[in-house]
């Protein structure tokens, strides 16, 4: 059941974006700030400990890979990953490019989640602003309704896919450790990036530095 949050968390985000239209700017920083902090407690919590139990120090190539996979991804899904999207409001075709790219994220983040309950609360807050994001982006095109709900759909089924080909398919159980290096890097570069650009110039506010107290706590907690 656990496995399924984040597909619900896309749902939710989805579906608060055609019920919305506008939300508050201030909220959506503060969700951010949360789901980062969240997402960098629950990483240096469970997946670094585990990636090093082993004693093998090469992790940390696949660590820092993970960190430029994550960042050569930006580049084709516009910033999506932090909560916007740097591309203008009405665009003649669906960029492939930047689906693709998400899809493929969030393929990756849900590969290692079938062994940590904890993360998979992160990673469902973390899906919640992306998909309000990406479905406002596609409710404003020129996109059929139904199609840009069956584009929702397969983006939120991508993370439980993960899990599921994870769990098995015996080539990702021998690599997992590999591959848990790999989504770490890919979560801690999100995560700092979301807790820095959820600051008005890298300033912070009261309520900004309580909620991400308050996600780094739940992150070590669960």
């Amino acid at each position: 059941m656990n496995l399924l949050l984040p597909f619900i968390a896309v749902l939710l985000g989805a579906t608060a974006s055609w019920l919305l239209k506008k939300p508050s700017a201030v909220r959506m920083k503060l969700l951010l700030a949360f789901s980062g902090a969240f997402l960098l407690s629950s990483v240096a919590s469970h997946f670094l400990p585990e990636i090093y139990e082993s004693g093998d120090h090469d992790m940390g190539i696949y660590l820092i890979a993970g960190v430029f996979i994550q960042i050569i991804l930006e580049f084709f899904s516009k910033g999506a990953e932090h909560g916007h999207l740097h591309v203008h409001k009405e665009v003649k075709e669906f960029p492939y490019l930047l689906f693709g790219s998400l899809c493929l994220h969030a393929f990756l983040e849900g590969m290692p989640l079938q062994e940590h309950g904890g993360m998979v609360y992160g990673i469902a807050i973390h899906k919640i602003p992306i998909a309000f994001i990406f479905a406002s982006f596609l409710w404003n095109n020129d996109i059929a309704k139904w199609k840009s709900v069956l584009i929702l759909m397969f983006f939120a089924a991508m993370s439980p896919l993960g899990s599921l080909l994870a769990g098995e398919l015996a080539f990702f159980e021998t690599y997992m450790t590999p591959i848990k290096a790999i989504v770490a890097g890919v979560v801690l570069h999100v995560s700092t990036t979301l807790i820095l650009e959820s600051s008005e110039a890298h300033k912070f506010n009261l309520a900004k530095v309580m909620v991400m107290l308050m996600g780094a706590v739940l992150g070590f907690l669960v």
